[in-house]
């Protein structure tokens, strides 16, 4: 079997998104999902640069053709590169587990769980609105919930005022839904190193389940600080693209949740290998899962096969995403996920339903703080 071909799909639902198709000529076919929200033709064009290294070649050779696409530029790069290298790769194990008529995660080592705890996101315009909607959220079974730093509808990022919010939405979330609901915090690199210490004491009595990226990614080091400021557990990596991102954070135990984004850090391939440097520092994982049902489905398979696992992002359950392009055999119920176990990644795609979501760009919001200057969002 070799590879014929490598396709990429450009489309909007909630939020735009790419997907690839990998063809052989044994007429297997592999769907991987890229990461880079945003910035979608970028990773579609690095994408188109990676084909020639892999069109005539077998499919089978997953690591080598990881190391490959990494290292045939010469130049490492960053989160484009490895967001087009997740796609493909996460393509590619989907054809071999057709290819041998079994699961991805048997793959990987075989279920260790049966299930996999997953969490929605809130949102509201003030406390009261994310009370009423994390009421709602209960009642369908979800048992963790996660929110974020507010901004105005100005676009005006008041760091203060988002911390004093959060801790406000903290003390009713917290009363409301007792102790049996687990609260994670994402605040989205949105605070300052001092906002983010203040907040972190401040949360702390209401028992969070853990507070992300309190600080921004490109200055790992601030977490050395912030260990020393707050008992609170803290995750990070979703913007990290390799196991040497990684690294740092987790070598020298300065979060407690690895943050792995499948569809960023270079797919399954690179994300088992961080997976696994994480358990060799009592970490779990907690992937970061915010764009569609193939990058599901790939966080799923990496965390059946995986030991050290607290929760999954989901902030569309099974057929509530794109339900007519892409079906898949996951199942969830009472916040848990779980899969049928078919053949690879258990994904189906149907091209001709794509006309029902065209794309188009979308840029993120553009913060800033009071005085003017950039915020991030």
């Amino acid at each position: 079997m070799i590879i014929t071909d490598i396709k990429t799909f450009l489309l909007k639902e909630w939020r735009p998104m790419l997907f690839v198709i990998v063809e052989t000529d044994a007429g297997i076919t592999g769907i991987g999902e890229g990461g880079i929200s945003n910035r979608e033709h970028a990773a579609d064009g690095m994408v188109q640069h990676l084909k020639s290294l892999l069109i005539g070649t077998d499919p089978a050779t997953i690591e080598h053709h990881w190391q490959t696409m990494w290292r045939g530029g010469f130049h490492p790069s960053g989160q484009i590169l490895s967001s087009a290298i997740a796609a493909i790769d996460i393509a590619l194990w989907d054809i071999k587990g057709k290819a041998l008529g079994t699961p991805v995660y048997n793959l990987l080592g075989g279920r260790t769980r049966d299930r996999v705890l997953t969490y929605c996101h809130l949102h509201g315009e003030t406390p009261v609105d994310i009370l009423a909607e994390a009421r709602k959220k209960v009642a369908e079974g979800w048992k963790c919930l996660r929110f974020e730093p507010s901004y105005g509808s100005d676009l005006v990022m008041d760091g203060r005022r988002a911390v004093d919010r959060a801790v406000e939405e903290f003390r009713l979330l917290r009363a409301e839904l007792g102790p049996g609901i687990e609260l994670a915090f994402d605040a989205h690199t949105r605070l300052t190193p001092t906002e983010a210490a203040l907040f972190c004491r401040e949360v702390e009595p209401f028992r969070p389940m853990f507070i992300e990226d309190p600080l921004r990614s490109e200055f790992p080091e601030g977490y050395a600080l912030l260990r020393q400021q707050t008992a609170v557990p803290l995750a990070a990596g979703e913007q990290f693209a390799t196991k040497w991102m990684f690294r740092d954070l987790i070598e020298r135990n300065l979060i407690d949740y690895a943050r792995i984004d499948v569809c960023i850090a270079g797919g399954l391939t690179e994300s088992r290998k961080i997976t696994a440097m994480a358990e060799t520092h009592m970490i779990d994982i907690a992937v970061h899962n915010p764009i569609g049902p193939v990058s599901t489905a790939a966080c799923l398979h990496l965390n059946l096969a995986s030991p050290n696992v607290l929760v999954q992002e989901l902030p569309r359950r099974p057929g509530d995403s794109l339900g007519d392009l892409i079906t898949t055999d996951q199942l969830w119920e009472d916040g848990w996920l779980t899969c049928e176990g078919r053949p690879g990644i258990g994904v189906e795609f149907h091209p001709e339903f794509l006309r029902n979501y065209p794309y188009s760009a979308e840029q993120m919001p553009i913060l800033k703080r009071i005085d003017g200057s950039f915020a991030n969002w």
